[in-house]
């Protein structure tokens, strides 16, 4: 059913198209108000006129935009239905109503098949700041899929500890200056045997959130594992085998918390700030910032964070980053006839002028300055977030207070580490007609993994998990692998 319902939505599009072109009039007249003001529809998540904080947001960053550039716009905010907002933004593009510039999270590559985003290569490559503010995954993912854009620091997870049970720890400090698999596993041993926490790690129901630890130590580094000449899939590595016996035998001691596989992301974050666990692993950057606050707040300023490095081993890192595309980001219509001035909008949110207000709001509201010092206020941490860009080492005109940072430091450090230990990923997009095979395959994964890792299977199933994987579609991805990977 879902099947038919994509392809029924895509001929819809199709029909929608030649509509357009068919009445190419309408949908190349740009749309100026009585004010002499360009009309820019902007769809973005949670941001519909319904929301009066989006609609002030949009109202300042048109009087921005005519203070900083002359530019004269005025932004329609147009609503999304509720409910899944991939879902219900395809529906409102598949209506016909295309607006200029649009927020994809999810479901965008059947829209950029039909043609209907534009390609930003041609504009980056013109830009006066965006081009300066990419980083490198994000120019790659760009060159693999020039249709979204989404200036963010990587999001891959790192391991937290309280610092205060890390300095009550001797392991604690070994494992800071040597970060080896054994040193972990000493770690999480010495937080229990001191009474600091009940176990040493919890996840949010898979082991997803682990493998940023410990993966790489295995010599699982990328989704494709070079051998003998040819690529074989991470998951059925003898690097894997050892990686799910080494967390059987942390089920097996308690040091894996027993309740993970029902754990969801709100109770693993209870458990943590309530010591039941020792360390949990979430995104850095803000999310990191969020737990540091949070843990302080509960447990006083002595439980603020320390950022544990990621395994060591075979080799050294938080997981490869995925480069085929953006997961998420902001597309311009390719029916837009303002998708010069839309781009233009995008390029100013990247200067210095777009990102102090982006990034710090309201003067007065969000932050008061004190000389050439912005210093955040209560409003900004309790309300503010930058809808748009968040490049590393950003340049606001101004200087932030050190006593008001945009992060804490434990989340400015989390930043840093992923930084350090960044490293592209060779995995693809799965081929349309081996998506229901690859889903069929994911899920063998998932069931064999959480079965060794619990005790109901020995470790010699992991043989049978692989026969069972290729069996269902492994051996023909492995042949496109192969054939794919340059």
């Amino acid at each position: 059913m879902k099947k038919w319902s994509v392809l029924f939505l895509s001929l819809l599009l199709v029909l929608v198209l030649a509509a357009c072109s068919d009445n190419e009039e309408a949908t190349t007249e740009a749309v100026v108000d009585d004010e002499g003001n360009t009309v820019i529809k902007v769809v973005f998540k949670d941001d519909g006129p319904s929301n009066p904080e989006a609609v002030k947001y949009y109202d300042a960053l048109a009087e921005a935009l005519k203070k900083d550039k002359d530019l004269n716009v005025k932004f329609e905010l147009v609503e999304v239905a509720q409910g899944s907002y991939a879902e219900a933004l395809n529906l409102l593009l598949y209506s016909g109503e295309i607006p200029d510039l649009i927020y994809f999270q999810g479901g965008d590559e059947q829209i950029a098949a039909q043609g209907l985003l534009e390609d930003l290569t041609p504009y980056i490559e013109k830009s006066e700041h965006i081009k300066n503010v990419l980083q490198p995954h994000n120019k790659a993912r760009l060159e693999n899929y020039p249709y979204l854009l989404w200036i963010k620091n990587l999001d891959n997870k790192v391991p937290v500890v309280r610092t205060d049970f890390l300095e009550q720890t001797d392991a604690g400090k070994a494992l800071l200056q040597e970060p080896t698999v054994d040193n972990y596993t000493a770690f999480f041993e010495e937080l229990m045997a001191k009474g600091l926490t009940k176990n040493g790690v919890t996840v949010a129901g898979d082991i997803a959130e682990l493998d940023f630890i410990f993966n790489n130590a295995f010599g699982v580094t990328t989704s494709w594992i070079e051998q003998d000449g040819s690529y074989v899939y991470k998951k059925v590595t003898d690097g894997e085998k050892a990686k799910l016996q080494y967390y059987s035998e942390l089920y097996k001691k308690g040091i894996l918390d027993n309740q993970y596989l029902t754990k969801a992301w709100d109770t693993k974050e209870d458990a943590f700030y309530n010591n039941e666990t020792a360390v949990i692993v979430g995104t850095n950057g803000k999310v990191v910032d969020f737990y540091n606050s949070r843990q302080k707040e509960v447990n006083g300023d002595t439980a603020a964070l320390t950022i544990l490095p990621p395994a060591k081993g075979e080799a050294q890192g938080y997981g490869a980053t995925s480069v085929t595309k953006e997961t998420r980001g902001l597309a311009i219509s390719s029916q837009s006839p303002n998708k010069e001035i839309v781009f233009e909008i995008l390029d100013y949110l990247a200067s210095p002028a777009g990102l102090k207000f982006d990034s710090l709001g309201y003067e007065g509201v969000t932050y008061n300055m004190n000389g050439d010092t912005a210093e955040l206020t209560p409003d900004y941490y309790a309300n503010w977030f930058a809808r748009y860009w968040e490049p590393v080492d950003a340049d606001y005109g101004m200087k932030i207070s050190e006593s008001t940072p945009l992060l804490s430091a434990p989340a400015q450090a989390s930043q840093t580490a992923v930084g350090e230990y960044y490293q592209q990923d060779n995995n693809f997009t799965i081929p349309e007609d081996q998506i229901s095979n690859w889903d069929a395959m994911e899920n063998i994964y998932k069931e064999y993994a959480a079965d060794i890792i619990t005790g109901k299977k020995s470790i010699d199933a992991f043989d049978e998990f692989v026969t069972k994987w290729n069996e269902a579609g492994g051996e023909q991805l492995t042949q496109y692998a192969n054939e794919t990977i340059k």
